[in-house]
């Protein structure tokens, strides 16, 4: 699908709500043509709102603005922004088929019913769902259900696409699945697309950026590795992935980074020889995984020690394991940094 691709940018854009509920601080924030920007965070922390401003749904407070490109959109009804939205409750017609549902946006723009069949073919085409053209809405799984949600948006070749926790409703395998699907769907289409989810492991699979936000504001941005290995403040640190943290006092050997506490990631740390460990920890549990070996250890911290081990070895409960922490597996955060 060739066609120019739009930049958004959010200026000072901030969301006080008629009760006085404070959504969303005033931030800014550009996506560029044809990135897919994935904002990550708990409930409540604001990255809906952000969405729906994006979308037309909302208007920021005064002094807030949202341009495509050079287009001034803010005051826009989402009608007029050319956007295509797909939600997680699929918001389909359950009295149209398949194809009447894909074929909706373009009808209300008023193209001509050879451009609509054409497009509704591709768009079925696309998304692996010719055979359910006919099929009632109701008659659909949840998977196939978000599948016509997707081609639907697409349909009508929008300016920017925006995804609302699309696939949360959907059980494990069936998320795996279409996240493949998506992220291929979106690199092929080369759209602009902004993706809410509070699924770590869906942005980083789909996010060539990821704005993580807490309590209205953004606390870091940053692709997926940035975000993963170079947590700017705790909250980060805390919300992405398993982090695990010991005193320093615990470490018996080895050179580790000055301060008073070490942090790393369950993966980045080895078992080895009791001469070459960092640290000793006593295993609590182990759960084996099939492909590795997850380890509950007391390192001596306040919280226990998480480690995936790839080794095929049985762990005992009460055992001594010797750790030690790869050069590159040492995080270290902005002092007295929070990100909320």
């Amino acid at each position: 699908m060739n066609h120019e691709t739009t930049a958004v940018t959010l200026t000072a854009c901030a969301k006080t709500f008629g009760d006085g509920t404070r959504a969303l601080e005033a931030l800014d924030l550009e996506v560029s043509g044809g990135e897919t920007v994935v904002l990550l965070g708990p409930s409540g922390c604001g990255k809906t709102t952000l969405l729906r401003i994006i979308a037309g749904l909302e208007m920021p407070d005064p002094g807030g603005q949202v341009r495509f490109n050079d287009d001034d959109v803010t005051y826009r009804l989402i009608e007029k922004r050319n956007v295509g939205m797909v939600f997680q409750s699929y918001a389909l017609f359950p009295n149209m088929t398949v194809a009447q549902n894909v074929a909706y946006g373009l009808r209300v723009r008023k193209a001509a019913k050879p451009e609509i069949d054409a497009r509704v073919d591709e768009m079925l085409q696309m998304m692996h769902i010719n055979d359910l053209a006919h099929r009632r809405v109701d008659q659909l799984s949840g998977g196939q259900r978000q599948r016509v949600a997707l081609a639907r948006a697409i349909a009508v070749r929008p300016r920017v696409l925006l995804l609302d926790e699309p696939l949360t409703a959907l059980d494990a395998l069936l998320r795996d699945r279409l996240r493949v699907e998506i992220d291929t769907l979106l690199r092929s289409l080369g759209i602009t697309s902004i993706y809410v989810t509070h699924d770590q492991s869906e942005a980083m699979a789909l996010g060539d950026r990821i704005v993580v936000m807490s309590q209205g504001r953004i606390a870091q941005i940053g692709s997926p590795r940035e975000i993963y290995y170079h947590p700017e403040n705790e909250f980060v640190a805390n919300f992405v992935g398993t982090i695990n943290r010991l005193p320093a006092s615990s470490f018996t050997g080895g050179s580790v980074p000055p301060g008073p506490e070490v942090l790393f990631r369950p993966e980045d740390a080895d078992i080895v020889s009791a001469e070459d460990a960092h640290f000793t920890g006593r295993v609590m549990s182990a759960f084996f995984l099939g492909d590795r070996t997850r380890l509950i250890l007391d390192g001596g911290g306040k919280s226990p020690v998480v480690l995936e081990s790839p080794l095929r070895d049985v762990f005992e409960v009460g055992a001594d394991i010797p750790v030690r922490i790869r050069p590159d597996g040492f995080i270290t955060l902005e002092v007295n940094s929070s990100g909320a």
